[in-house]
């Protein structure tokens, strides 16, 4: 996130600071998903390739959840 959007979030309140909160952390987590699924395709080793499925678990757990909590509202 840049140091815009983090200012916008801070001076954001209630449903809007939810919203941003929400969005920032999916694209977050979707950033922290990619990264662990090219660790899984090319890295070699064998517990960081392990933590990194763990970490698409998860995160793609989490951003489900963000997903619902932005349905919402």
């Amino acid at each position: 996130m840049s140091d815009k959007d983090m200012a916008g979030l801070k001076a954001s309140k209630g449903t809007d600071c939810d919203k941003k909160f929400a969005t920032m952390m999916t694209a977050h987590h979707n950033g922290a998903i990619s990264m662990a699924r090219d660790e899984r395709k090319n890295g070699r080793n064998a517990a960081a390739k392990k933590l990194a499925g763990a970490i698409i678990k998860g995160q793609t757990a989490e951003v489900e959840k963000f997903k619902k909590i932005l349905d919402r509202l």
